[in-house]
């Protein structure tokens, strides 16, 4: 059956929390978020009064007292707690901010930085920029002589350091949503645990869910006297906002979570009272798929006379911003709200009126295979703590219930916590930043999870064969500092720094700049024919699209006749300002190829050599490619087609010539692409 029959009570805490924008740039999954909408139920109350409603504000003197007394204070506090916001604005009123000192906090996401930033600023009156400010990839909205609260992604910290490695700007640091263990905050937990032992001053907030919580207090306490009095680290728990949650299991597996999903909001729209349902599925097309079924289904019920009506909405990062609003708005008492979303809506954003939770049990995450140098994004169970961050999703504004598609045997089979990308990453980027960072041995970089030794190994070879560094494993000068201090993954660091030598370096930065952009086509579900056949294929190439765009004066209604992300466009140009500055800097000559392909596509494989692709009889390589997305199947994104001897040609230490008149690639893992 599909609605489960066996309740299970558990005492899952709710709590309401901030909205995530919507993010134009390409992200990992960790980075994927919802809009800058957030459902604050204080809001005819003045800023002081809902400041003081949030559970964070009555342990404010004690949180004080902890940060004045330990070097690292964890905080184990739910979304909805107020830390994010509270605890920056607690530190610069008592003073930790004085004498130009800045309180920095960071986030995985580029979009909570700037939308956190925001609220922190409205609440302190401020103008963003001026006392708070931002620090993203491509956008810097900070002031270095007013600002005294800085939001910005551990990724930014990071690259911070290599300009200050002390850090000696910052008063306190608050790592936001360290459980989340993306790239970059652990690289940063690790880094910071080497800069305090030399700036004993420096106070570190490390605040994450309870799972990691004594992992973090362990990992930073520096007392290996075995006196607790001695400790240097601390745990202190915020309470969110709390209402218990029904957990209902099924009784037996089902062979089709898409179909049961369907069965089971209708059983639910059918015999429960009132309140709105949240489904969690792993991927767009599953949303569309389950979206367009519940449609159909609440058509036929509704002829049956049944007064009460469902509306159907998806959620999902590529979807258009004000197709995502739609989830946020309030409905009539006769109609109930279903809004089948990917994991996106797990901690990013807080929608009002969820009482029903459906978790099918899988998501979609990046994992990184060091044998065949592909990274996927593969389809697995979801982990103990995001079943349990689904179900709190029920219980932020009243009671609820969680309907899990899997058995409760299952559950307790499920991992306990999500493998840190760490550990299922490309760690080119890492040990690029690390050894620009002037630590030589990596592999005794101290990390919260050691990354797998073969992957340590291939991002070595691949950083090697891009120049980055020599055969002693050091940082190259300058190419190697050159493209560590690109922003941008080293294929595309090295691929725009070589432009100038193909004449071509006006194409390039363009190629770059829409690289990083998420989704350049914004299509409605319901015109995704009319889209094909009447516009697509006038954008053949992806530069195309852009001087199209900018011939149009940047018209957004010209972008939305072509089923074209304005925002994603607008944003494209800020990147590609941001790289032209930076080709500028390091005296690559400005030049077009006036229409001539080969040196664009040449230069392209002087960058993405490693990423060659036979499609060929012979075995020849014919294409290379961006990244390799594997769901049901393998799929190729961002692929170019290539002549086979341009690999030799400008990548002969990794290629070369084999039988049939074909390449061979001189690491045997590469044929396996």
């Amino acid at each position: 059956m599909a609605v489960p029959s066996l309740p299970k009570l558990r005492g899952w805490r709710g709590t309401e929390g901030p909205g995530v924008s919507v993010s134009e740039e390409r992200q990992s999954p960790a980075e994927s978020s919802a809009v800058t909408v957030i459902y604050n139920p204080y809001a005819s109350l003045s800023i002081e009064q809902q400041r003081q409603k949030l559970p964070v504000f009555k342990l404010r003197n004690h949180i004080l007292y902890l940060v004045e007394n330990y070097q690292t204070l964890v905080i184990i506090g739910e979304t909805g707690s107020g830390k994010s916001t509270q605890i920056p604005q607690y530190l610069a009123e008592a003073g930790w901010t004085a004498e130009g000192r800045v309180v920095g906090v960071t986030q995985p996401r580029r979009v909570a930085a700037v939308s956190v930033a925001g609220r922190v600023a409205d609440e302190r009156g401020a103008v963003l920029g001026h006392e708070v400010g931002y620090c993203i990839r491509f956008d810097d909205c900070t002031d270095p002589k007013a600002t005294r609260i800085k939001f910005l992604t551990d990724g930014m910290l990071v690259r911070e350091m290599m300009a200050d490695p002390l850090l000696t700007r910052y008063s306190v640091l608050m790592l936001d949503e360290a459980h989340e263990r993306t790239l970059y905050t652990d690289i940063a937990i690790g880094l910071l645990k080497k800069i305090q032992k030399k700036r004993g001053d420096l106070r570190l907030i490390v605040a994450s869910a309870t799972l990691d919580a004594e992992k973090f207090r362990d990992f930073f306490n520096q007392n290996d006297t075995g006196d607790p009095s001695k400790d240097t680290s601390v745990i202190l728990t915020v309470e969110g906002r709390t209402f218990p949650v029904d957990i209902f299991y099924l009784q037996s597996p089902v062979p089709d979570y898409i179909k049961s999903t369907v069965e089971t909001t209708m059983k639910i729209h059918q015999m429960e009272n009132d309140g709105d349902i949240l489904a969690f599925l792993t991927g767009q097309e599953e949303v569309e798929t389950v979206v367009s079924m519940l449609i159909e289904q609440a058509r036929a019920l509704a002829r049956t006379g049944m007064k009460k009506h469902l509306r159907v909405l998806p959620m999902y990062a590529g979807l258009p911003s004000p197709e995502q609003l739609k989830v946020f708005e309030r409905v009539p008492h006769t109609v109930r709200k279903v809004i089948v979303a990917t994991n996106i809506a797990e901690t990013s954003i807080t929608v009002h009126g969820i009482t029903f939770v459906i978790d099918c049990g899988f998501v979609k995450l990046r994992a990184y295979n060091p044998n065949t140098a592909i990274e996927c994004l593969v389809v697995v169970p979801v982990s103990k703590a995001s079943a349990n961050q689904r179900a709190g999703r029920a219980g932020r504004n009243r009671s609820g219930k969680c309907y899990r598609l899997y058995t409760e045997e299952d559950f307790e089979k499920l991992p306990k916590s999500t493998v840190p990308e760490m550990q299922r990453s490309n760690l080119a980027p890492v040990i690029l930043q690390l050894k620009a960072l002037g630590i030589d041995n990596v592999l005794r970089f101290p990390f919260l999870s050691p990354p797998p030794a073969q992957s340590m190994v291939q991002a070595l070879e691949l950083l090697y064969a891009l120049g980055g560094l020599d055969m002693h494993c050091r940082l190259t000068e300058p190419l190697g500092m050159r493209i560590a201090e690109f922003p941008l993954n080293p294929m595309f660091a090295k691929m725009l720094l070589e432009s100038g030598n193909f004449g071509c370096s006006q194409e390039i930065l363009t190629i770059a700049a829409m690289m990083q952009i998420q989704n350049i086509f914004m299509i409605p579900p319901n015109k995704k024919n009319q889209a094909v056949s009447s516009v697509m294929f006038h954008f053949v190439f992806v530069g195309s699209t852009f001087l199209d765009f900018w011939e149009h004066n940047k018209s957004s209604q010209w972008c939305q006749e072509h089923f074209l992300n304005y925002k994603g466009l607008v944003r494209a140009s800020v990147v590609r300002e941001q790289l032209k500055k930076l080709l500028v800097r390091f005296k690559v000559p400005k030049k077009s190829s006036e229409g001539d392909p080969d040196p664009v596509l040449r230069c392209i494989v002087s960058g993405f050599f490693a990423n060659a692709a036979k499609f060929h009889s012979t075995g020849a390589y014919r294409v290379v490619y961006n990244e390799v997305i594997q769901t049901s199947k393998y799929y190729m994104r961002d692929v170019t087609a290539v002549e086979s001897s341009w690999l030799l040609e400008l990548a002969p230490h990794f290629y070369q010539q084999g039988t049939h008149l074909s390449l061979k690639a001189k690491r045997a893992k590469v044929d396996d692409h």
